[in-house]
This record gives C-alpha cells, structure tokens and sequence, in this order.
C-alpha cells in the first residue's frame, strides 16, 4: 500500500494537529499518523457519568498561551478559572500555614530575605537568555554546564530556601534538580513569564482549564481534519535517501511525502529507524532528554467543604514522605463534582511506577494470581495537611 502526500505529520497531539490543520487550510494534501487508538498526546480526558469529565494529562492555561487560547475560541470550546478564592495552605515540617497570593509568606526574615533572592536572582538571568536562541545567552555555556541543585545550591543560604526551591523545580517540569539544565530550566521559566506567573493560579499558569476537559480541542481538530489523521499506525522508518521522503508504519504501510513534522516526544524518534542515520550528536541530545515523571491523582467528594472552611483547595506540600507536593480545586464550574486534583511529583511518583511495573510483572508471570484482586490498600494517613 502506498499513498502520497505533500506532508507526513507524526504526531496526533496538538501540535502535530494544529500543524496539519494549518497546512490543510493552506491547501497542502496531509496525512496525521498517530501510534495509539485516540488523538490528542499529552492531553487525555476521560469521560463518564460520575464525573462527567476529567484531565488525565495536561489541563491547564493562563496568560501569554495566546496560540492554544486562540484554537479553542475558534472551536467553541470555553474555559473557566480554577477556584483561588479563598486561602491556599503550606504544609511543611509537620504544620499547616494558611496564605494568599502565588508564595508562601516566611516569617524568619532570612528566609525571607533568601527566597526574594532566589526569585529576583532567577528571573535576572532569565534576561539574559534570547527566548529563540538560548545557546546565544552570555552565559549560555556556564550555565548548561551546572544543574539546578548546583545553582540552588550556590544561590540559597538557608535549606529552606533549598527545599522550596527543589519542589518549585519538582512541580514545574517534573523532574529532579539534579537532572535539569540550569541554562534549560531558566529558559523555561522566562518563556512562562517568569517565576511568579510559572507557579501562579491566579494570572498564571494554572489560572484557567476547558469546559468539557483539554482533550476535546484535539477531538475537534481530528473532526476537521476529516479523515487525514489515521489512528494506530506507529512509525518504525523514515526513508529520506532519495528526492522524496518514505515512511513505513509498523503494520508495513507505506507513506511517501516532500516533507515529514515529527510532532512527538524527542525519545520516541529512538525508536524509528532514519536512513541515513541522524548525527551521533543529535542521538546523544535525544538520550538526555528523558520524560518527567508525574502522576495525578484525583479524590472526589460530595461537597466542596474545603469552601466552606475558607480554604480554595490549593496546597502546597514540603515533606518527603508525603504522596502529594501540590493540589488544585477541581470542582466543576458550575460547583457540581466537588473534587481536589494532586500532583504526585517526581520521586515518589518515579518510584510508584517502578513498584507497579513490577507487580504487573509478577501479576502476569502468575505469583500474584488470585492474590492481587483481594489485595486493599489502605488509606494513607501519615503527615496529612
């Protein structure tokens, strides 16, 4: 089977959707090849009749993400502000703090004095770095040489400084200090607008999500595309030693186009096979350039009590033992399905997956058979905010 195309977008996610709506408009003949049997990438939303809609992926938006605010006004799709009415709650070293605005407030005036250095100190280099060109900051070699924990490290007096930095990094991009590039990392922010709007309800980025969950702008775009977007087809090869460019599916489809967007995680191109071959620079970039890890976790109630108390739902956590660093009201707009949205940020969430892979693992080798369904877990009770 061959078929012919001006472009070959792989990637159902919204970026490799959005690519194809555009040159679709733009009158280019497009086909989406998609590995799994749903679009959308990092954005899922599930939906049934008790909770009527839920993020499993990606959810929320805020000020200066103009391009994807702007793709779902074109498709009708609304968005409503995450609840930050009331008082937030830091939790750290066994104690609960309430508090307004995007940071907890320190009462130990060094403490103070360290976190109004980290932030001014963050977003002073985040200056200097060319939001299309980071490579061409000033310091751009220093700074790619050091990790996040070296520069926490070198900038924080006080551990308490270190740790609300450590979860600040945690929570933004899930990922340990040690494993980011502080040229990377302050580029990243400064792209957000910086430290107060990256960790920001209110004017930042998590101010807003979707009526009706993130997934549905995807969905819709797939509609548009009428029937260019072709589901379940991984791509294994990618042929580009002759004037036009093959790609092969793992089902052995053949798709020949004058140009391919690679609309998917850097990792997964290890899985394809290039000819010729990418660079070995390219290949050694795309190694260390792992996934975070994070995993959300949702608890619905009959009612959203947490109101009632004067408390928006939002808390941040410091403490290593416990299984959530942040939390977000997820009721719905309208105040129905009460719920609060946790992050399981890296570590721990790291460490679960592992855990699970393994009982799988034993599940399916037949160990566990006939244990694991009776198996109950209990409640998690310890250091509870």
């Amino acid at each position: 089977m061959s078929n012919k195309y001006d472009v070959v977008v792989i990637g159902a996610g919204i970026s490799g959707l959005s690519a194809a709506k555009l040159l679709v408009e733009s009158g280019l003949n497009v086909v989406v090849l998609e590995a799994r049997d749903r679009v959308g990438g990092r954005t899922f939303t599930v939906q049934n009749s008790k909770a009527k809609y839920v993020d499993l992926g990606g959810a929320y938006i805020g000020p200066t993400q103009n391009r994807i605010i702007r793709v779902a006004k074109e498709f009708g799709v609304e968005t409503y502000k995450v609840n930050e009415v009331q008082h937030l709650i830091h939790y750290v070293k066994g104690k609960s703090y309430t508090f307004k605005g995007p940071f907890p407030p320190m009462w130990n005036p060094v403490v103070y004095l360290d976190y109004n250095n980290l932030w001014r100190t963050m977003d002073e280099m985040g200056k200097e770095i060319p939001s299309d060109a980071p490579w061409d900051a000033p310091h751009a070699e220093e700074w790619d040489k050091i990790t996040m924990k070296e520069l926490i490290d070198k900038i924080c007096w006080t551990n308490t400084a270190k740790n609300f930095a450590t979860l600040f990094v945690n929570v933004n991009v899930t990922s340990e200090p040690h494993e980011v590039s502080a040229l990377w990392f302050l580029w990243y922010v400064k792209q957000c607008g910086g430290t107060t709007r990256i960790f920001s309800t209110s004017n930042g980025g998590q101010e807003r999500k979707f009526v009706g969950g993130a997934g549905q702008i995807s969905e819709k775009m797939a509609e548009r595309l009428q029937g260019r977007v072709k589901l379940q087809r991984p791509v294994v090869r990618i042929d580009q030693s002759a004037e036009n460019i093959i790609v092969e599916t793992v089902n052995h489809e053949i798709y020949e186009a004058k140009y391919v967007i690679s609309a998917i995680p850097p990792t997964l191109c290890l899985k394809i096979h290039f000819n010729p071959g990418l660079p070995p620079l390219r290949n050694q970039l795309v190694n260390r350039v792992p996934m975070g890890s994070v995993i959300k976790c949702m608890v619905y109630y009959k009612e959203a009590f947490w109101r009632k108390k004067d408390y928006c739902g939002s808390m941040i956590i410091e403490d290593e033992e416990a299984p959530i660093g942040l939390t977000l009201d997820d009721t719905k707009p309208d105040g129905s399905v009460p719920a609060i949205m946790g992050y399981n940020v890296y570590t721990l969430s790291y460490f679960y997956i592992n855990v699970f892979d393994y009982i799988i693992q034993l599940y399916h080798s037949q160990n566990l058979k006939g244990i694991l369904p009776q198996t109950k877990v209990r409640p998690y009770t310890r250091n509870r905010a």
